[in-house]
Order: C-alpha cells, then structure tokens, then sequence
C-alpha cells in the first residue's frame, strides 16, 4: 500500500514538472492576472527588406509552440526609419504607441546617427522595451537616459576585450592608446584599463602613454613625435574613419608604419583608405546581416514574454503619448525578462545582454591589411576570429600567425617595443656586491677599477662616489656581452625597497620605496645589486635567472673560550679531585700502619754500627704519599717494610696514570681548539623562544624581513626581533663583532664574505630560505631575456666563479681554517690559576713562619721566666740552709757554754739587720712568720733582693738570746 502511494505521488511529481509552463499559465490565471492574450510588437527598420522580413518572423513565431505560449498571438506594426529624428519620434507615437506596442525592434538609418536615440527616448519615457539591432554607439549603455534599450549588437567599446586577448596572444605587455575625445573613444580606454588588470593568468598589460585628441583633427604630428620617443611600439588606436586618415599620413611621414611598429585599430580605423600595411583591426561578424539581427532581436523578445506571462501580471500598453501618468511598470518588467534571455544558437550566435543591455558573446574576425600584386592592391585578410566555441564556457581566439603580414611588408612578429641602447642603472653599497668610495676633492676621476655613481635624482648633492666590486664588474661584462651602455647611480634612499604606504600614497595605497619603487615608477631601467628574488618583488618587477645562488644564514661572533681561576681543575671533576685528594691520605695511612705493625718494620742495615732504622711515621708516611703523586724526589722516609713498599709500587703506578690523564686532559682543555658557535642554527630553541640575553636581528624591509613575515611557524621569532631590526646590515655587523648584538640573520653571500674577513666571526647551522640574486628589470623589459641568456653563459664559463673568487672568498677562508688547526697559544688567563696557588702557597708558607717565629718568641719569654724562678728558688733555698747551719751552729755554741757553765744569755747573740730582710708580706697580729715551706712555695721575684749581714754588736740590731 505504501509502495503504491509512493508511485502515485512520483506520477504526480512529474506531470507537474512536465507541464510547468502551461501550470505557470493556469496558476496566472487563477490568480485572476487576466494577462492579455494578443502582443503587438513596433519595429523601426530602414528599408523595406527588412520591413517584409520582421513581419513574415512574426507571422512565423505564432505557430512555434517552444516560444509562443497556447492561446497566445503575436501581431507586427512596423514604419521606416527616418533620418530626421523629430519626425522618428512623432511616427513612433502616431503609428507605434498608438497601437500599444509591448516592444520595439530598430534598426540604425542608412544617414544620420540620431533617429535610433529619438526612438529610444520616446520609447523609453513609457518603459517600452527598445531592441536595437545595429546602433554601436556607447551612449546607449547609459542606462540613466537609455532606460530601456538592449542591442543584439555590442558597442565599440567592447572592442577592447578582443584587444586585450591579442597583446596577450602575441605578448604585447607595453602599449600606446590612442583614442578620440568622444564617449565612445573614452568608453573603450575605460574598458580596455579595466580589462587589462582583471586578466586571470597574472599578466599585466601597461599602457605607456595616452593620446587624446579632438575629433576632426588635422595634424597629428606632435602627438606622434611624442611617441616615437617612448618604448613601446604598439599602438592602439580608435578614430573614426577621416581621423584616421590622417592619423596614418602624418605617421607614415615620420616612418612610423613602418618595421618595428604594430598598429592595432577598431572596424572604423580599419576602412581608413590609407590604412598601413600589416595593420590589424577589427570586424564584427554578421555586423550588417539586418535580418539575422531582426530575427534573434524577436526570438528574445517572445521568449521573455513567454516566461513573463507563466508568472507575471502584464497590463496593457501605453497608448497615447500625451499621457503622462503613471509609470508603465510592466515595460520594466519585461526590459528585465529580455535582459536575462539567452539564445544559444541564434543567427548571429550566441545571444546575451549584460546588465546594461550589451550584446555579449559577440564574434569577431582578425582583419589584416595586405597590399598585394604589381599595382598594391589594398585588401583585407581575415587571419583569426574570437568566437565563442560550441562545447565552451567563455570566447576564444583563434589566430594564423603565419597569414599575417607585419609592418615593413615582415612575416616575423615584432618585439613590440624599441630596445634603448642606454640604460640608467642603479645599485646599493653592499660588501664585497659593491663598495662605494667618496672620491676626495684632490681627484677629479674614479680609478680604473672604479665606475662612477652618484646618487640617482639627487640635484643637490654634489658630492661624487665611486663604485667596484663583484655587481660593478659584473654589469661591466655584461654591457659588453649584449652590448648596451649605461650611466650607474646609488640607491637614493640606501634602500632595496619594501612594500609599505608612503605619506605620498595617495588613498592610502601602498607603493614600493627604495631601488624596486625606481623601477616599479619607471625612472631607471635595471638594478645590479645583490637583489634577493622573492614572490613579492617578482609581483612588480622582471627578474633574470640568479647570478648568485644563495640562502638565509645567522653570523655571530666565536664564543671565546672561558678561562677561569681555577681553570687547570677542569680536566677532572670536582668528585674525582676529591677521591684523590681521599685516597692520598687513606695510602698515608695505610703506610704507616703496614711499617709500624709489621714485624721487619725495624730491622738492621749490614756493615753498620749496629744501630736500628726506625719505622715510617705518619708525617713521613703522608710527605711519601705525596711526593709519589707529584712525581718529586724523596729524599728520606721511604716504607721499611716489604708490605709497605709493595703498596707504595702500586701507589706510584696509580700516580702515574693519573698524573698522564690529567696532562692529557688538560691540554685538550687548554690548548685545542676553541667551540665554533653557540646556537646550532634557525631551529635553535633559544632563537625559536628568544631569552632575554639573546638577541637577534635582521635589515628592515629587506628579502630577510619578508621571509620571516611569510613563514607562520618564523611569526613568534619575528615578533621578538622586529624590534630590534637594523637599517643597514653594516651596522648590524658593527655590533656583532663588539658583542652588542648576539644573532644577525641575513644573505649567506654577505655573512660568508664577513666570516672569511674576520676569523673572529663564524655562520651558524645550515642555510634555509634557499632563493637567489637576480638583476631587476621592469616589467616586459626587452633586456629580461638577454640579461638571462648572459647570465646563464657566465655560469658556463666560469666567469661567476672567478667573481667569488676575486670579491667574496679572497683566499681567507684558508687563512681561518689554517688558524683554527693551530693549538691556541696559552696565556696568563689560562694559567692564572696555577701562578695563584703559587701564590697561595708562597703567601700560606710566610703566613706559617710569622705564626712560628711568634710562638717561639712566646716559648723563649716563658722559658726566661721559669729560669728566672729556678734560680731565685735556688738561692732562697741556699740562703735557708745557710741559716739553718747558722742557726745549727750558735745551738750548738750555746749548748756548749751551758755545758761549760755560761749562764749569762746576753753573751751570745744573732744580729739581725732590720733594715735588709726578705719581704714576705704583711703579717697580721696572732700569725707566725712564714717558714721555709711558705717561702719555697713562693716564687721570689726579682725585686726580693735579700741581704744578710753578719752578727754585730750594734745599736740597730736586736738580739736573739738563745
């Protein structure tokens, strides 16, 4: 059931689209549109041929269902074209309004050029469509007073888009446009400009120089002198047929029809009875044929009408033209529905309007003037067409070069343009590309060698420069190889030129500056310099073939190698250095223990006195232990022991190979060659994520700069370094050898040429940005293909190679190669180090002498003293004993008076002087004088000078009666 409800609604689908129109029609008039069913259609024509035929078409057309809907009937009302337009205008509204036309077809009188424009406005104030089928003139496409004009015929001005394909045909990139002071001769420059830039294969057509002149001219001399002084030699030209009469008879005297010229015209030019040989013009195919134009103009008419009447609401026609009223609106509509139609095979091919109601898809043929035969008969040879192809989308030319004659009765094409034997030439000072010297006032010439150079366009300057170098010589063998001459100048702003608005810009337009906006404006002819070639500069100016291969590369100056205090420790490492230093003493000790323990650490030398040879000490173990490892002689202390000494033997080879590792190492570190660079090239993370203490930089506007604005990946980079760009590259090189600038990133020739001059500098990593140095040319020079095919045999030749031999390498390349295999010679800087622990130990020894002789000063006052305090006590105690034997002595004595019968105490005696007497202190009351134990206990200084005097009998003395 489903499947059958499906196929019913299929069915319907496809009646409807089946019977769309006549639906269309029934839906019209459901919708109440009551669209007439009667067409009444006006033609203008200008004889009665044409009349005959519009009405049997017509007639015809109503019994052709594919354009004439069921129901339907088309009727003709049809006058003569009169050459007076007032009386065109008034049988218009007697014998065509008055019957209500829906459209009118005209034609174009066989006199006078206004009875069309009389139709066309009378028609046009009511919005009745106006077909014309030979009116050519521009005007009409002005749609503000033509308001409802078509054609089935294209104005002159299209004539510049067949123009247009045959420069690019014969590639004709420069040209010379004449043309007429009238709408149709502004018209079509109007057209031709615009045509010309909209071209899709990226080919630009310039216009050198525009005449103008006022129609009915009488002399054209002066405008053609002034043209043989430029360098294109085709000329386009639009005139009407007396002007260009004259036109050819003033060139032909000046010997401008002649070789060398290419004259191109329009169909008016083309009949000129002068018309030069080899010129080519222009003729539309089927221009004259009225009929066929009668019959495509109501082929279209009906099809619109047809469409208009399936959807449309159509009200009758004006139909007195004293009525002023309101707008016929269904006239505008169908001037719509005409302009959209398109007959794909009419009588006169393919039928379409632009927006301005201009026939397009119109055919031409290629017209070539040719005298021939004994009496030079003037003939016209069609030698191409522009047609729109049957299986094609667009119009095509079709040319047989071999048919045409050229100029100066020649079957080789032209070059087009005049080939000027003097060239201004400009270039830049770049070194080892071109180096400028200002000559001095004592000189009044360059060198030999030297060619002079001012400054391009600079009226003021008066001073004189004088270039050489690699461009200098080059431009010199190629003047002499495709033999030209030429005056050189400088940059006059030292620029290669970037792409940037100017204050001078006019709307904000951006314009080259520098040598590329020289000659992008004309004002030179070639530039020899290193000219980097990249899409952007290729866009305005012609480039030969590289001179010079070449890339991208960074230049900074050689990392020199740093040399620290303690630059003699870096051949180990600070662990190895204390693993040495460790095992030093750890064998010191071992030493020591092996000749202290061991059983034949002290043995007898034979044939001695019998004396033994004491064991190694620890501070004789540690002296051995480190004179082994600094190689010095050791003069005593040596192992007693075979234990000993067999560790002291594989102590000495250990010091061997250690001492032989680190001389080894150490004059790799000191003496071989220092590292190249410190970035590895453009893929250099620290250039990618510049630091702070990195920077780099390049010339601004130059090939470089461009390259990086080009690259997305390049962008974070670029951002970080456009601040930093330079003007010129010499002051960037400037500040790379003085260390301001870290990374300068330019043309490898340059950098190569700067590194191989100063041994100081080195290029960084691989090149990138491969591209090349061309000569710069203006577009479609006619020197673009000798300067290449020169170029091209200096290469083969060998004659480049010897420039870079000569300018760029200058055999210092070897030089820094033979300096970087020498070893570096050592200076202070490298050994400072081993100069301060010299100095260390020379400063630590004096330091350690004044430490002893203090001490020793110290121990000897010490020793002073205890002498001092020995002696005094030993006095003290002699002069105890002496009165102790005294004192023993008079005991006895007394004793032995008493024993021999002496009572009297007064007769024995001890004086004692009170004046001289040991000071032993105060001594307070109650307490006993000290005796001998306090006073050996004291020290006796040396102010205790104890006197002792004999007994006496005196008057001082006190006695001691015992």
């Amino acid at each position: 059931m489903a499947k059958l409800r499906m196929k019913t609604v299929l069915s319907l689908i496809f009646i409807i689209l089946h019977n769309a129109p006549w639906l269309g029609l029934v839906l019209a008039r459901a919708m109440n549109y009551n669209n007439p069913r009667f067409f009444k259609i006006g033609g203008v024509l200008s004889n009665v041929d044409s009349k005959e035929h519009f009405e049997k078409t017509i007639d015809h057309l109503n019994f052709d269902f594919q354009y004439v809907n069921k129901g339907v009937t088309y009727k003709h009302t049809v006058i003569e074209m009169d050459s007076n337009p007032i009386r065109t205008a008034l049988s218009v509204c007697r014998s065509l309004i008055a019957e209500q036309v829906y459209a009118v077809v005209v034609s174009h009188p066989l006199t006078g050029d206004l009875s069309p424009a009389a139709v066309s406005y009378t028609s046009g104030f009511y919005h009745i469509p106006v077909i014309g089928i030979s009116s050519r003139d521009s005007a009409f496409s002005d749609k503000n007073i033509h308001v409802s004009f078509l054609r089935t015929v294209p104005p002159y001005s299209h004539q510049a888009d067949v123009w247009v394909e045959l420069l690019k045909h014969f590639n004709y990139m420069k040209i010379i446009f004449i043309h007429s002071s009238d709408t149709d001769g502004r018209a079509l420059l109007g057209r031709f400009q615009t045509t010309s830039q909209n071209l899709e294969d990226d080919v630009e057509i310039k216009v050198e120089s525009v005449i103008e002149f006022e129609p009915g001219l009488h002399n054209f001399e002066e405008q053609l002198r002034e043209m043989k002084s430029a360098q294109a030699r085709v000329c386009l030209m639009y005139a009407s047929k007396k002007d260009a009469e004259v036109i050819f008879n003033d060139a032909s005297n000046l010997n401008m029809t002649g070789a060398g010229y290419v004259w191109i015209v329009t169909e008016q030019a083309l009949d000129a009875p002068n018309a030069p040989d080899g010129l080519l013009g222009l003729k539309l195919i089927n221009a004259t044929q009225e009929k066929s134009h009668i019959s495509d103009s109501l082929y279209v008419l009906v099809s619109a009408l047809r469409a208009m009447n399936q959807t449309e609401k159509i009200t009758e026609a004006p139909k007195d033209c004293s009525d002023s009223g309101s707008i016929w609106e269904t006239g505008k509509t169908l001037f719509q529905y005409i302009r959209k139609q398109v007959l794909p095979h009419g009588s006169t091919g393919r039928v379409a309007f632009d927006d301005n109601g201009d026939r397009i898809f119109a055919e031409y043929d290629i017209v070539n003037i040719q005298y021939t035969g004994s009496d030079n008969n003037k003939t016209q040879m069609s030698v191409g067409q522009y047609f729109y192809p049957a299986n094609g989308t667009k119009m095509k030319l079709r040319v047989n070069e071999s048919n045409i004659i050229w100029p100066g009765r020649l079957k080789i094409k032209p070059e087009g343009f005049m080939i000027p034997t003097h060239l201004k030439v400009l270039t830049i000072e770049e070194k080892p590309f071109v180096y400028v010297r200002e000559l001095p006032d004592n000189e009044n010439e360059c060198l030999p060698e030297e060619i002079a150079c001012p400054h391009f366009n600079l009226t003021d300057d008066n001073q004189m420069f004088c270039c050489k170098g690699y461009c200098v010589d080059l431009l010199k063998e190629l003047s002499k190889t495709i033999n030209f001459t030429y005056s050189l100048a400088l940059s006059p702003d030292g620029q290669f030129g970037s792409y940037v608005i100017k204050n001078t810009s006019v709307g904000g337009k951006k314009e080259w500056t520098g040598l590329i906006g020289e000659i992008v404006n004309e004002r030179a002819d070639m530039i020899v310099a290193p000219l980097t070639i990249n899409p952007e500069r290729a866009e305005f100016i012609e480039f030969s073939k590289p001179f010079k291969y070449q890339g991208i590369t960074i230049l900074e100056k050689k990392p020199s190698r740093s040399s620290t205090l303690v630059s003699f420790l870096q051949p180990f490492s600070n662990t190895l250095w204390i693993l040495v230093m460790v095992s030093v003493h750890v064998v010191a000790l071992v030493l020591y223990l092996l000749d202290r323990f061991s059983p034949f650490g002290r043995f007898k030398l034979a044939n001695t006195d019998g004396t033994e040879e004491d064991a190694l000490n620890l501070s004789s173990a540690i002296w051995f232990a480190w004179g082994v490892l600094l190689n010095s002689g050791i003069g005593e202390g040596t192992p007693r022991s075979f234990s000993a000494r067999v560790l002291g033997m594989v102590w000495a080879g250990f010091a061997m190979i250690i001492v032989a590792s680190y001389t080894a190492n150490l004059a790799a570190f000191l003496v071989l060659e220092r590292p190249k660079t410190k970035l590895t090239g453009i893929n250099d993370a620290r250039l990618r994520n510049t630091m702070e203490n990195l920077t780099c930089a390049t010339v601004k506007g130059s090939a470089v700069d461009m390259y990086f604005r080009r690259q997305v990946e390049l962008s974070n980079m670029y951002r970080t370094m456009e601040a930093n760009n330079y003007d010129t590259a010499e002051d960037a090189i400037r500040d790379i050898k003085i260390g301001k600038l870290m990374a300068f990133i330019w043309d490898s020739s340059r950098l190569e040429f700067e590194a191989a001059q100063d041994c100081e500098l080195v290029t960084a990593g691989e090149l990138f940005g491969r591209s090349g140095y061309g000569i710069g040319l203006q577009k479609g020079s006619p020197w673009a293909d000798a300067v290449t095919l020169a170029i091209l045999d200096f290469h083969e030749s060998g004659f480049m190679e010897s420039l870079d031999n000569l300018w760029i390498l200058h055999g210092n390349v070897q030089q820094c190669e033979q300096f970087e295999k020498m070893p570096n010679t050592l200076g202070l800087e490298n050994m400072a180090g081993v100069f301060i622990v010299v100095g260390v130990g020379i400063g630590g020894g004096v330091a350690l002498i004044i430490i002893e002789m203090a001490y020793k000063k110290h121990q000897i006052r010490k020793q002073r003293k205890m002498e001092l305090a020995r002696h005094a006590a030993d006095k003290w105690r002699g002069m105890i004993e002496q009165k102790r034997k005294t004192l023993r002595a008079s005991i006895v004595t007394q004793r032995r008076i008493q024993s021999n019968g002496l009572n009297d105490p007064a007769t024995v005696s001890l004086a004692v002087d009170t004046v001289a007497r040991v000071n032993v202190g105060s001594r307070s009351p109650g307490r006993a004088w000290p005796g001998d134990s306090d006073l050996r206990q004291r020290p006796i200084s040396r102010s205790d000078d104890i006197r002792l005097s004999p007994a006496a009998y005196t008057a001082d003395v006190s006695h001691l009666i015992v």
